[in-house]
């Protein structure tokens, strides 16, 4: 008999995302894959709504299509984080800014402290600021107090690249081609896979007993 996954007892990863064209959804999307082959470790997938001068509130509860909007409080609850966005003048847009901005009670009582995150963009050229964008996510992560994971050069796919794919984080470049190349993915489910292996070794570590 086949027993039901116990999802409490696993790994939470929050997989936040903003996407215009889809390919930053599609990096997040090969990052869930990732965290999904690390046994106890389960991915959640969400995104952001866009942001706009004259509104701040989302004008739906939920998206039409696609996953649902991040919480504060999935994101309290969540054992590792990945974020992604696309480059905006080499920094992350506005959308996830302004998520981001609104977690402030979450830094008061150290929710996100000693989690494991990581981050991911995509641009249209090759030079478009990804790496700044990359950074960019990663600082309000370490005034959380949380664990940066990176991709080492141990990962094949980064040494082999001809597009997207960085040290600080899994990326790609749309102007090379709109679908992410081989390397792209697998450096995205890499990130994924990593920050879920060391979210369960801090969890078991943390059980009691």
């Amino acid at each position: 008999m086949i027993l039901p996954l116990d999802y409490s007892a696993m790994a939470q990863i929050l997989v936040i995302y903003y996407s215009r064209n889809g390919s930053t959804a599609e990096l997040a999307r090969q990052a869930c894959r990732g965290v999904e082959s690390v046994a106890g470790a389960r991915a959640m997938l969400r995104t952001v709504p866009g942001v706009s001068a004259s509104s701040e509130a989302p004008p739906k509860p939920i998206p039409d299509e696609g996953p649902p909007y991040a919480t504060l409080q999935e994101l309290s609850g969540a054992d590792g984080l990945l974020l992604g966005s696309p480059t905006r003048f080499g920094n992350m847009a506005a959308p996830l800014k302004y998520f981001i901005d609104g977690t402030s009670a979450l830094w008061l009582d150290g929710s996100l402290a000693g989690k494991p995150a990581g981050v991911f963009t995509a641009s249209q050229t090759m030079h478009g600021g990804q790496e700044t964008t990359l950074v960019s996510m990663m600082l309000p992560l370490l005034h959380h107090g949380m664990l940066i994971v990176g991709l080492p050069y141990s990962e094949r796919a980064l040494r082999a690249t001809r597009s997207g794919g960085t040290p600080y984080g899994a990326s790609h470049v749309a102007g090379v081609q709109q679908e992410l190349s081989e390397e792209e993915r697998a450096l995205a489910q890499a990130l994924g896979r990593r920050v879920a292996q060391l979210a369960v070794t801090l969890r078991t570590q943390a059980a009691p007993g």
